[in-house]
């Protein structure tokens, strides 16, 4: 055989199967009539009945004797008739995981591996599988068109695959074609759901679940190389070895179909197919490494998850949920009494419930926590539910609800790590469910500088001891931006004295595919005095205004909805076969309802058919979303994905979390930094069939700001340890103030930690808010900026580091009650120059339109901040000052034609000789109701077309 020929890697490939990986035999189909496989019926009829009659003799001979009148030919024949049918019906993984039902005898089609060695015969049952791998597997009831290769698990054809070899000068991409231009999809073996198709040469796999022709849709299976795509050298032989050696091997490729495919069904009414969802290979190394890792080390540790937006983090969390609700270890002991998934996305909820279900029919394995924290009490000590699906938020609450948690371990997974792990609240999750103690030594010398309340130094100990890890909880946190603080709490520190995530799956992929087409537009205006005076103001507040009323303007709305609009209709809304999606990130509340009026009113304008949902939280102008959309809030979601609507104006809501396949393009009008900014855009990171790429028009970052701020995330994502020492730095410059006094802190903390009543508190914290109101404002807002400093810096370190300091304790619980007690009661107060200034000139240039490149090196991120900034006392400008500088900022050489166009318009009639003749002529009511509105109109249009060209 040539080497150099496709057949030689067939060869090679089939070889390693049948010596190494668990494979029985190959089954010739080179020639017709040879093959064991049935293409009538799409079933392997040898390897079934051997199956069967190997772990099911009984049940077939029931069936020969009282189903099929003692006719074994016969029984054959329909059997296979019967169970092709099922096949046809309920699809591949169902069948195998359910079995069939021929005149009332039950048949298993395969046995999975159990999740325990208690109970032996399961596992000889599982050892009876047959595994076989066909080449040139004859499909067609023809018999003229083979696949290269083909995989049966008892007969029942799993999987098939295209291999090239570079070396005949074919790759992964003409296997790919040949799927879609050469593989019938009305086959009656490959269109059946379940199945999933491999392309495959030495470098690259890809995958599909359903062939649909010209449109089918194919998704890399690579292992990643150098914090990118593709597959890394492999000495000993081809980069995709891993394919065959690691995932198609026996147990590995029993427990995919065991455990990792699962079926979306489309939603009741729809005519959509069902949705077969198969494992990335970055979602099945992940889940597998940590199912393993957990079951070495038991609980009592934590992990990250660093997987980019639209790497599928929902599937990952809820694979890893149904195997830590059964895991075991070496000697068969439960490694996890309870899973625990943190989660605010009731997406993911449902998606636990739905996948689930698939694997096992048992009812209350998960339960969804959305009523109280008195049915997450329940949950948590019954019996029944194995997986709990909660906010992070309800755990506060629990304290009177329970009287003692029976001592179990847990598994708490986490979705989006950064944004809830290292607050008050995840402290109370650690202090409800861990169990970490103290014996009479520490306890003595944590308790020995409080006061006489037994109470209050039992939980002030548990507080202590609660911020540390807890030898009964093992937190997996998943996310695809992790902040310092996440790395330090969840990670692993390395050689290189960094905190690396346990598992990687770079951004690299996602954040080229988003930032491939990105355009941004500069904003020239100019500003006018409207007043005669020129006050002062604070130089920060009024710049901070005249922004606002630049933003909210009228014009500068209409301007860009303009370009929104026309925009999306001429280069987005053809997209997805018509079906395409686009957002509008905006800056605030108003800004995002005043967007939304401003793109209907130009849509309705032309007489355009496009639809425009708003998404905000609140009431903003005595208006609330669901007020806008004309529904609840609840189904904006739904919504947005039919066909009715084709652009959402968000602000804040939608922009994380938040999965829209058809979504295409985004209209960005809100500064966009650092972590914010990745995960606003890649909400575009969405796989859909049809889509084939994505764009971004930003009329306020920069493009060289965006590359910045994704190249943190690029790669691997690494921070260095914090500095204990700034917890005691930030403590001690609480003392310049001289507010705080030890004795009445130690007092004050025992009442808040006991049974101290409201009016014993409140005159406790009493003394230190009333040398706090004697400051003058400047110290106020150091104090409280350094309180505030002190209460976050300990909230997060002493979850990493042991401090078993109880005075820092003490000092945490009353400084973070005084915090809210001096709270500063104007904290967004501003200045309104609506009625002060006017915007005179307005236009938007398109400055930049291409792909944003970014670096190869892994990005760093900052732990901890001290918090401390230079403290100046606010320096003032005149109006005119403040206009001036802006306008040299964001002016440019304007014409008249750069106008507004209404005062344009008007400036045209008070130079027009006639129109002045009209005015001194006619008396003020006549020329106000019946002069001056038909030329004014006049004007108004001639200055539009003006501006138009």
């Amino acid at each position: 055989m040539n080497p150099a020929s496709e057949s030689a890697f067939e060869a090679h490939v089939t070889g390693w199967l049948l010596e190494y990986g668990g494979y029985r035999r190959v089954k010739n189909g080179n020639v017709a009539g040879e093959s064991d496989f049935d293409p009538a019926a799409g079933v392997d009829t040898v390897d079934l009945l051997e199956f069967i009659q190997a772990t099911q003799r009984k049940q077939w001979n029931r069936l020969v004797d009282s189903g099929y009148g003692g006719d074994p030919v016969l029984t054959r024949a329909k059997f296979v008739q019967r169970l092709a049918s099922q096949l046809d019906v309920r699809g591949t993984v169902d069948v195998l995981r359910r079995g069939v039902v021929d005149r009332n005898v039950t048949f298993r089609l395969a046995f999975f591996k159990p999740a325990h060695g208690l109970t032996p015969e399961l596992m000889e049952r599982y050892e009876a599988n047959v595994l076989s791998v066909t080449r040139q597997l004859r499909y067609e009831p023809s018999g003229t068109r083979t696949i290269d290769v083909g995989l049966f698990v008892n007969g029942i054809p799993v999987a098939t695959a295209e291999l090239k070899n570079p070396l005949t000068g074919q790759t992964v991409e003409q296997a790919i074609d040949q799927y879609r231009k050469r593989r019938d999809p009305k086959n009656r073996t490959l269109r059946r759901v379940g199945m999933v198709h491999f392309a495959v040469d030495p470098n690259s796999v890809a995958m599909t679940t359903r062939l649909a022709g010209s449109r089918t849709r194919f998704l890399p299976f690579n292992q990643g190389h150098d914090l990118g795509a593709g597959n890394p050298p492999n000495p000993d032989g081809h980069r995709t070895a891993y394919l065959w050696e690691q995932v198609w091997s026996c147990d590995a490729w029993m427990d995919i179909l065991a455990r990792f495919i699962h079926i979306e069904k489309p939603s009741r009414g729809s005519k959509a197919r069902p949705r077969v969802i198969f494992p990335r290979f970055h979602q099945w190394d992940a889940v597998r490494r940590l199912e393993s890792d957990a079951r070495q080390a038991g609980a009592g540790k934590n992990y990250l998850v660093q997987h980019s937006a639209g790497s599928g983090k929902s599937n990952s969390i809820a694979w890893l949920a149904h195997r830590f609700s059964s895991l075991h270890d070496a000697d068969d002991r439960k490694v996890f009494d309870k899973v625990v998934v943190i989660t605010d996305r009731l997406i993911l909820d449902r998606q636990l419930q739905d996948t689930i279900s698939q694997f096992e029919h048992a009812i209350g394995v998960v339960q969804r926590i959305d009523k109280s924290s008195s049915q997450l009490a329940a949950a948590l000590e019954g019996e029944q539910a194995r997986i709990i699906v909660t906010t992070l938020q309800k755990f506060p609450f629990l304290f009177d609800k329970i009287s003692e948690l029976p001592e179990r371990t847990y598994a708490v997974i986490v979705d989006e790590a950064h944004s809830s792990q290292t607050g008050e609240a995840a402290k109370e999750l650690r202090r409800l469910l861990g169990t970490a103690t103290l014996d009479d030594d520490e306890f003595q010398a944590f308790t020995g500088s409080l006061i006489s309340a037994a109470d209050a130094a039992t939980f002030m100990v548990e507080s202590v001891v609660a911020r540390g890890r807890q030898p009964n909880l093992s937190f997996f946190a998943f996310t695809a931006t992790p902040k310092g603080r996440t790395l330090e709490l969840f990670g692993e520190l390395g050689e290189d004295g960094k905190h690396h995530p346990f598992h990687l799956y770079p951004m690299r992929q996602a954040i080229e595919e988003v930032l491939a087409n990105y355009g941004t537009y500069n904003q020239y205006f100019r500003l006018e005095k409207t007043i005669l005076d020129d006050p002062q103001y604070d130089t920060a507040k009024a710049r901070q205004a005249l922004a606002r009323f630049i933003v909210l303007h009228p014009e500068n709305l209409a301007q860009k909805a303009e370009i929104v609009i026309e925009h999306f209709l001429a280069k987005i809304a053809h997209r997805v076969s018509g079906k395409a999606k686009a957002m509008v990130v905006c800056s605030s509340r108003p800004h995002a309802v005043r967007m939304w009026e401003a793109l209907r009113r130009h849509i309705t304008n032309n007489g355009y058919d496009v639809g425009v949902l708003v998404a905000f939280s609140g009431e903003v102008e005595d208006l609330t979303e669901s007020r806008a959309n004309g529904f609840p809030e609840s189904e904006t979601a739904t919504r947005f994905d039919t066909d009715d609507y084709q652009i959402m104006v968000v602000a804040e809501k939608f922009q994380t979390g938040f999965d829209q396949p058809k979504l295409v393009a985004m209209y960005v009008d809100k500064t966009l930094t650092g972590l914010a900014a990745v995960q606003t855009l890649s909400r575009l990171n969405r796989i859909h069939p049809d889509k084939d790429g994505t764009f971004v028009l930003d009329f306020v970052n920069e493009s060289d700001d965006i590359r910045d701020a994704f190249a943190v995330y690029y790669g691997k994502t690494v921070a260095p340890p914090s500095d204990p020492n700034l917890l005691f730095e930030t403590r001690d410059a609480l003392h310049d103030y001289h507010i705080l006094d030890p004795g009445e802190m130690r007092h004050a903390a025992t009442l808040l930690l006991g049974d101290g009543s409201h009016a014993q508190i409140h005159a406790a914290m009493q003394p230190a808010v009333e040398r706090f109101n004697a400051l003058r404002e400047d110290e106020q807002t150091a104090f409280r900026d350094a309180l505030t400093r002190f209460v976050r810096v300990y909230g997060f370190l002493a979850q990493i580091v042991s401090f078993a300091n109880v005075d820092l304790e003490r000092d945490y619980i009353y400084c973070r009650a005084l915090a809210r007690l001096i709270r500063d009661q104007k904290p967004g107060s501003g200045i309104d120059l609506g009625s002060e200034v006017e915007l005179t000139h307005l236009r938007h240039d398109l400055v930049f339109e291409g792909s944003i490149s970014l670096p190869s090196d892994n990005g760093e991120v900052t732990t901890i901040y001290s918090g401390a900034g230079p403290m100046t006392d606010p320096e003032e400008e005149r109006l005119s000052q403040l206009i001036a500088r802006i306008n040299e900022r964001f002016g440019t050489d304007w014409t008249e034609e750069d106008r507004l166009v209404f005062e344009a318009a008007a400036l045209d009639l008070v130079n027009d000789q006639e129109i002045q003749n009209q005015a001194i002529n006619n008396d003020p009511d006549t020329f106000r109701d019946h002069v001056f509105p038909g030329r004014y109109r006049k004007a108004l249009l001639s200055r539009l077309d003006r501006n138009a060209d």
